[in-house]
């Protein structure tokens, strides 16, 4: 008789029968438990929520409606249903985290988003031994290979530094990449950065884990007829070429992006620089991390899923599957920071 998978997809996303839970679901379900708080992964509407330490003011923040919501120490397994979850540290954002689930025959892994580069906002990935592993795929090709965020970020330093008569305006995710931008510069300067309120808004959840920043306040903050000549700016991608930006005379832009690896990508999103700085695994963050799993069964989500397929199948042996879902919609993420800004 054919052993049922622990976890499956069915109209509300990746489903645990046996627990009676969802993994970060995309429609409105009794028990969700969640990966991390972006828009893609974590949706309004369930009746209660489970997520690691770390993560709970961002949900609060972001989730609408009347709701339960449960924050678990990372590693500190417990029961729902006829299962034992527990959440591990991802490396993604704050509070971010792959969920082990653990059945009557079975462990599965569900990786959720992930990274093997230093952060210094959030707790480093942490190898989970499992035999079923679930892993996105965003960057998965040979091309993309990250430097680590401190080497970036005094490149991007020293752009900054070199246009003392203008303003520079940083584009990145609210969420995550403005929070890692801001606690690598705080080991390089104390000049004040100056954030969209979009990046505000997320700001005390990380105040609360007392993570170090740069000093900062937001633009709307500034007494008018500030020049932020020599200034750094940090807003959300959807304030480009919007109203916000004419407070800012001829600024220069940049953006901090994984997809700045691709030559053309910046021209095609209109910034004049582009700094590759990713919250996702790379190629070998990638590899390195399902092997480590040891899984003999690879799901692969959200992403570009072929090349690394083959890899796994042909040089380590092991079974992989595509598992399509809705994950890393960064649409989403665009849409939740101008509900805010």
């Amino acid at each position: 008789m054919t052993q049922k998978p622990l976890l499956s997809l069915d109209s509300s996303g990746l489903g645990c029968e046996s627990g009676r839970f969802h993994v970060d679901p995309w429609r409105p379900v009794d028990q969700a438990v969640i990966t991390h708080g972006h828009a893609d992964h974590a949706r309004s509407g369930s009746k209660a929520y489970f997520c690691a330490e770390g993560s709970g003011d961002i949900l609060r923040q972001r989730l609408s409606g009347d709701f339960q919501l449960t924050e678990v120490p990372y590693r500190k397994k417990f029961k729902l249903g006829k299962t034992w979850v527990s959440f591990h540290p991802a490396g993604h954002v704050l509070g971010s985290a792959q969920v082990r689930v653990e059945g009557l025959q079975s462990v599965w892994v569900v990786s959720g988003d992930y990274k093997r580069n230093a952060d210094p906002t959030c707790e480093g990935f942490e190898e989970v031994p499992c035999d079923v592993f679930i892993s996105e795929a965003t960057f998965a090709m040979p091309v993309y290979h990250w430097k680590e965020g401190i080497e970036v970020v005094k490149d991007l330093q020293r752009w900054w530094s070199a246009e003392p008569n203008h303003p520079s305006i940083l584009f990145c995710y609210a969420f995550g990449k403005a929070q890692r931008v801001l606690a690598e510069l705080s080991k390089l300067t104390d000049r004040t950065v100056y954030l969209h309120g979009a990046i505000e808004t997320l700001m005390p959840a990380y105040r609360n884990r007392n993570v170090s920043f740069v000093p900062n306040q937001t633009v709307s903050s500034v007494e008018r007829g500030h020049a932020f000549a020599g200034d750094l700016i940090l807003a959300p991608p959807s304030a480009h070429r919007s109203a916000w930006m004419k407070r800012f005379k001829n600024p220069q832009t940049a953006f901090a992006s994984g997809w700045m690896q691709i030559r053309g990508a910046r021209r095609r999103r209109g910034y004049e620089r582009g700094f590759v700085l990713s919250d996702h695994a790379d190629w070998s963050g990638l590899v390195r991390s399902i092997l480590a799993s040891q899984a003999k069964t690879v799901y692969l989500t959200h992403g570009q899923t072929e090349v690394l397929s083959r890899f796994l199948m042909e040089e380590h042996g092991l079974d992989v599957k595509p598992l399509k879902t809705h994950f890393g919609d960064e649409q989403i993420e665009e849409q939740f920071a101008e509900s805010v800004s």
